[in-house]
């Protein structure tokens, strides 16, 4: 395939903020081009944000099942196929475009049912095509040399993970203002049977499994809603018996007053540990046993591979966010590329988050539901 790659968005438009966030993840590496959407869930605000964003008239649509069924008989039809609209309507979007014959990238979590997650799974297979997750922290250089120096034995054998995903912004009562974001996260008609553990405690445990390779086995989850009236947990904790013998800790919540985005990772082996935290991302601290710490940067000297393919710019210059999300959409376009005879896939291609590591995700929130509802530990 040596075209230019192009894409077409299903929701994202006006007042959408992951919108935003992808599209300049995509345009950061020149991976692709927007050229065509349905942006919104009602036809007139779909059409004022394709103008939004100079979308040429003949490729913005009122809805998805509209793109889908007229970019299928195009010849310069898009290449893959941007999912960022609420959790209810990931699984029917997702598969319609699967079924027309796109490749799809899906906003996490993927769907609000394991079922479902698995049914676009095999649908992906039997179709040859592409759907992968955005769980864009498994782009950061600084996790990827984590998952590299587990993976090498450096730790030895994993005995506790501690995972922390902390936000304050749903502490009082947001919703009820008409907050769009916060409006439709609380909602399980939307949002699905998880609120923060859905949101961001999908992200933690992606995070732990992408790093440390270890399989939960079994969960134990306290789930809380603080805010009165509030459907949905908005603080949660979970211990996890992985296989093999490892325990995990992971906590979210999104009524810790005073944090931003607390995303971390602290990894326990009979070797060694590392420590890495989202909101100081170009640093992993490692300390081997009997040793003092060594913190390794992004950038510099002694790092595997694949942190050095995922930095863009010098030592000291701080990357973030949206560099990690544009990685994830490098591997995504070069896997993408591969399947259509562009040779083997890229060493990025092989780290982007599948449709498998979205299935996973849904399955923990639902055995983390049992859990609570039950008091009892219940088996992934």
């Amino acid at each position: 395939m040596s075209k230019p790659l192009t894409y077409a968005m299903i929701g994202g438009g006006t007042g959408a903020f992951i919108g935003e966030v992808h599209r300049h993840a995509i345009a950061l590496d020149s991976c692709a081009t927007l050229v065509a959407g349905a942006l919104s869930s009602t036809p007139d605000r779909s059409i004022q944000s394709a103008r939004m964003l100079g979308l040429p008239e003949d490729r913005s649509y009122s809805t998805s099942q509209e793109l889908f069924e007229r970019e299928a008989t195009r010849e310069d039809r898009v290449d893959f196929v941007v999912i960022v609209t609420p959790n209810d309507s990931h699984f029917p979007i997702a598969k319609a475009a699967l079924e027309h014959g796109f490749h799809v990238v899906l906003d996490k979590p993927a769907t609000h049912t394991s079922a479902q997650a698995q049914e676009l799974a095999d649908l992906a297979v039997s179709n040859n095509l592409l759907c992968c997750i955005t769980y864009n922290y498994t782009g950061y250089p600084m996790v990827r040399q984590a998952r590299a120096m587990i993976a090498g034995g450096v730790l030895g054998t994993i005995r506790k993970v501690f995972l922390e995903y902390h936000q304050g912004w749903l502490a009082s009562d947001l919703e009820s203002t008409g907050q769009k974001q916060a409006a439709w996260r609380v909602d399980p008609d939307r949002a699905g049977i998880g609120g923060a553990l859905g949101d961001i405690g999908t992200h933690a445990e992606n995070l732990g499994a992408f790093v440390t390779g270890l399989e939960a086995e079994s969960v134990y989850a306290v789930l809380h809603s603080f805010v009165p009236g509030r459907q949905l947990d908005d603080d949660a904790s979970v211990l996890i018996n992985y296989k093999g013998g490892a325990h995990g800790v992971l906590t979210v919540s999104q009524i810790c007053i005073g944090q931003g985005n607390g995303l971390s990772l602290r990894v326990y082996g009979d070797k060694g540990s590392l420590i890495w935290n989202q909101e100081c991302a170009d640093e992993l601290v490692v300390t081997l046993l009997d040793a003092n710490p060594i913190t390794y940067t992004r950038g510099g000297p002694g790092l595997d591979n694949d942190a050095i393919i995922s930095t863009r710019i010098p030592q000291g210059h701080p990357e973030g966010y949206l560099e990690a999300f544009a990685n994830v959409y490098r591997g995504v376009t070069d896997a993408i590329r591969s399947m259509h005879g562009a040779g083997e896939p890229s060493r990025l291609a092989r780290l982007i988050p599948t449709i498998e590591d979205g299935r996973r995700g849904v399955r923990f929130v639902e055995c983390s539901v049992e859990s609570a509802a039950k008091g009892r530990v219940v088996c992934i």
